[in-house]
């Protein structure tokens, strides 16, 4: 193999392998400035699109052990999404993007080493960023305990309540 092509398959294989997520969209029709928009609101995300041959991904993929990539079979003109960091903004982002610009549109992804479908791209990207999803897995987790001390304050307060009326009862008969 060229020295050129091992050196894309590299470069290609640890752009694969250095994300967290992959999402692949077909873009044919859409113009390079929308593309560049595109590209503007990714970067704001932390997240890189490539448009790249299908055969040099699958390859790569294989290079670089992604088992979900490497076997499967792409199809058509791929735009190719990645990164680190909350995938569910970055999918926000392109269902948002194909909502307004028709010709694109997720075709698949790759999520935790699993492959998900475009339906499931949609699904992620109705889910909440990822700081709000911990936000309500600590309530969820403190809620018991909380539950817990105000079972018991109100058993304490209810005995102090009695005892008030007692003595405020007691006063009122001298």
């Amino acid at each position: 193999m060229r020295a050129e092509k091992t050196q894309i398959l590299n470069d290609v294989g640890n752009m694969l392998s250095g994300s967290e997520y992959i999402f692949m969209c077909t873009y044919k029709g859409l113009k390079v400035k929308e593309i560049s928009e595109l590209r503007k609101l990714l970067a704001q995300q932390k997240a890189i699109c490539k448009v790249l041959k299908n055969r040099i991904v699958r390859k790569a993929a294989e290079q670089k052990g992604i088992a979900g990539l490497s076997d499967l079979k792409i199809a058509g003109d791929t735009a190719f999404i990645f990164g680190k960091g909350d995938a569910s903004q970055v999918a926000k982002v392109i269902v948002g993007f194909a909502k307004t610009h028709q010709p694109l549109s997720p075709k698949m992804g790759l999520l935790d080493g699993a492959l998900i479908k475009a339906e499931d791209v949609k699904a992620v990207s109705e889910m909440p960023p990822l700081n709000v999803l911990r936000a309500q897995l600590l309530g969820l987790l403190q809620a018991p305990g909380r539950n817990l001390v105000t079972i018991l304050n109100t058993k304490a307060s209810e005995i102090v309540n009695v005892l008030n009326a007692f003595k405020n009862k007691l006063e009122e008969n001298k």
